[in-house]
């Protein structure tokens, strides 16, 4: 496939780039879409969620009514789990969420991805760009150009461009990475993805080995 380059007055400069059909031309793969997603996800939790058990609560242990004979639910000090401000059974303990996904499958995943941007026409190439300094209004003009603007948008560069990723910060419907940071998720969490020329042979030498 071959798409125009842009330049971010969103004009062809006459330039193509072809993308790989090894990356981009290549049948998803569902599954492995889903499990990538899922470990990004798991991977983002923290896991401290924590409540009290019986044996944690601060309270007297005297046992409150008698074993038999009262009508009602046998129980021990204030702190059973059957009274109000007693401890919780079986309550989340911190834990880690986080799981291994081979290689393999994390490349396919990546791959699939792409060549879902790419079969849905999502993928618009500009020529390589930065801004002088962080300015919010001068990124909405580029979207602009490029007719990207109101869309959700992943702006993949070469490198982390600190003073692109500022004036873009302030915006929910744009994001911007390098191009070693791209990953399932954002890839498919976005509506178009905009890929710097020089990001492209980067994107493609990590996923093509």
């Amino acid at each position: 496939m071959e798409l125009d380059v842009l330049n971010i007055s969103g004009q062809p400069t006459g330039r193509k780039v072809t993308l790989n059909e090894a990356v981009f031309g290549i049948e998803p793969n569902d599954h492995v879409i889903y499990l990538d997603v899922k470990q990004y996800m798991a991977n983002r939790r923290q896991g401290t969620a924590k409540s009290r058990e019986r044996s944690e609560m601060s309270g007297s242990t005297r046992k409150l009514i008698r074993q038999k004979g009262s009508g009602g639910a046998r129980r021990g000090d204030i702190n059973s789990p059957l009274l109000r401000g007693g401890g919780r059974v079986f309550g989340p303990k911190p834990r880690d969420y986080s799981f291994k996904l081979n290689r393999k499958e994390k490349v396919l995943a990546r791959k699939s991805a792409l060549a879902y941007k790419a079969k849905d026409g999502a993928i618009v190439v500009v020529e390589d760009f930065t801004i002088d300094a962080p300015k919010t209004k001068e990124f909405m003009n580029i979207a602009k150009n490029l007719q990207v603007d109101g869309k959700k948008v992943l702006i993949v560069l070469p490198e982390p461009d600190r003073n692109v990723y500022l004036s873009a910060r302030n915006l929910k419907n744009a994001s911007v990475t390098g191009a070693a940071a791209v990953n399932t998720y954002k890839v498919l969490d976005a509506d178009v993805l905009v890929l710097a020329e020089g990001a492209l042979p980067k994107i493609e030498a990590t996923l093509i080995k």
